[in-house]
């Protein structure tokens, strides 16, 4: 009889194991699919997904009468970015960048060589190669976040319907956003930013650059189709940082400084 007891348990001894391996073994890809993966460490530097599109606001003015070579450039994200897994890098979030080369002349041309290299946002470091898509003066910044048609007396100013720098119009918060052909192409956010597709014009010189991304952009006040400079004659954008040197910006102006005012606008995106 205790032979067979003895029997009974080491049976069980073994199938209880086995029962309970096989049910973790079943129930994994479950438990994979509900668990959270941990956060990024405070002070871990991440990669942005290339073909990702920055909005943002200069921090300070830059002037090539001024600047020197090695100086530090910042700049401020203007609209939530979002980022696979249902992340996203918040508004607000800085860009630290430094002057590469700078030629300064009254009677000549002048130009501005620029990096950005790195995004904070809160305790995570985004390490960043991006090219300049387009860019525009505070002015226009302004003037696309005024009213473009009236609006009804009392309406919520966020309700109001502004005109994008490229074109495009945005119908108030939560509302529809449509290109230059009344097509629908993105959707308007809280706080003036804009989430869509980009649209590359035929010819356009920002076409074809890297992109591994799916999904909307965040446009904040330019359209989807914007790219080069606005509102900025004779400025123009001599080199834009989508090929080698990679993340090398330069702007250029024929005949004397160029200078840009604290929130000029720039649409970057990573290339790297």
């Amino acid at each position: 009889m205790t032979s067979r007891i003895s029997s009974l348990a080491v049976g069980r001894s073994r199938i209880l194991p086995f029962a309970f391996a096989l049910i973790l073994g079943v129930l994994s890809p479950a438990w994979t699919m509900l668990a959270k993966s941990p956060g990024p460490a405070i002070g871990e530097t991440l990669k942005i997904p290339v073909g990702t599109v920055l909005p943002v606001s200069l921090e300070h003015a830059l002037s090539s009468k001024d600047l020197v070579k090695g100086e530090a450039i910042e700049g401020r994200l203007m609209q939530d970015v979002l980022l696979p897994n249902r992340d996203k890098i918040p508004a607000g979030s800085k860009l630290n960048g430094s002057i590469v080369k700078v030629v300064s002349t009254e009677n000549g041309p002048a130009s501005i060589t620029l990096r950005f290299s790195s995004l904070e946002s809160k305790h995570v470091n985004f390490s960043i190669v991006v090219a300049l898509r387009a860019i525009a003066t505070f002015e226009a910044v302004q003037s696309a976040q005024l009213p473009y048609q009236e609006s009804a007396s009392g309406s919520p100013a966020a309700w109001a319907t502004t005109l994008q720098i490229g074109g495009d119009i945005r119908y108030g918060d939560g509302g529809k956003v449509t290109n230059h052909h009344n097509r629908k192409i993105g959707k308007a956010t809280t706080n003036g930013g804009v989430l869509g597709p980009l649209e590359d014009d035929p010819g356009s010189p920002c076409a074809g650059w890297p992109d591994a991304t799916h999904g909307p952009q965040a446009l904040w006040v330019f359209s989807a189709s914007a790219c080069g400079p606005y509102d900025m004659k004779p400025i123009r954008i001599a080199r834009a940082g989508n090929k080698e040197p990679f993340g090398e910006i330069t702007l250029t102006k024929e005949v004397g400084e160029i200078k840009l005012m604290k929130s000029s606008g720039l649409l970057l995106r990573v290339v790297q």
